[in-house]
């Protein structure tokens, strides 16, 4: 049976890249995101989506039915959220804290409960969570992204200890500066003196997601150019 990966951040960016190398490797696709540009990518790629953001709980949960009532299975999900506000450490208010944490650590939370029975009654899956270099290696150009995102990676890991044997795997992506923002100034930043591609994040993204990663799980994959490289 043709395998499913879903793709949340599924319209553009990384996610979009995520798409179309999952769907180059086989994998009908579901997306979510914000914008019609899922529907635009999922019709061109034969698949379904549904607009939604990651920090509702009622959008997660239509896209992953969604997805079992198009397919009837899930095989590899990918969580990808937006960034949440900025501004000085002190400066976020308590509301933004709040949003960031749905965003990116309740969505987390959210979609392996909704998916996980499906995957245990398959035998197995994969969830790669997209978070950032910083996660490990705080930055105080987004200090919000970078405290919950860590938590993401401590999420995996518990994840991984309570579904290895089930077969189940929960791995993080940790891009660098890709070209999917503006962000060309930092490439000096990096050991190869440039930033990376949306199109490096989707392979890197793919390994993880299929079983080319077969015996990976709970762990952290930096794709970054080195720009972490001394820490």
């Amino acid at each position: 049976m043709q395998k499913v990966c879903l793709v949340t951040g599924g319209g553009r960016g990384i996610g979009a890249a995520v798409a179309r190398e999952m769907h180059a490797r086989g994998y009908r696709v579901a997306l979510m995101s914000p914008s019609e540009s899922c529907e635009v990518l999922a019709a061109e790629l034969g698949g379904v989506a549904r607009r939604g953001v990651a920090q509702s709980e009622a959008d997660l949960k239509g896209i992953v039915d969604l997805a079992m009532a198009s397919y009837g299975r899930i095989d590899a999900v990918l969580n990808h959220t937006g960034h949440p506000p900025k501004g000085d450490l002190l400066e976020i208010t308590d509301e933004n804290w709040d949003l960031a944490n749905d965003m990116i650590v309740k969505s987390v939370v959210r979609m392996a409960r909704l998916v996980t029975p499906a995957m245990e009654a398959q035998g197995g899956g994969s969830i790669v969570n997209v978070t950032t270099y910083a996660a490990f290696e705080p930055s105080l150009w987004f200090p919000a992204s970078c405290v919950y995102r860590a938590g993401v990676s401590a999420f995996a890991k518990m994840y991984a200890d309570r579904y290895g044997p089930k077969n189940i795997r929960m791995n993080c992506l940790l891009p660098g500066f890709t070209d999917s923002l503006d962000v060309a100034k930092y490439g000096e930043l990096a050991a190869m003196k440039r930033i990376g591609t949306v199109a490096e994040q989707a392979k890197a993204a793919a390994f993880l997601l299929t079983d080319d990663s077969s015996y990976v799980t709970g762990q952290s994959l930096r794709v970054d150019g080195g720009l972490t490289r001394h820490v």
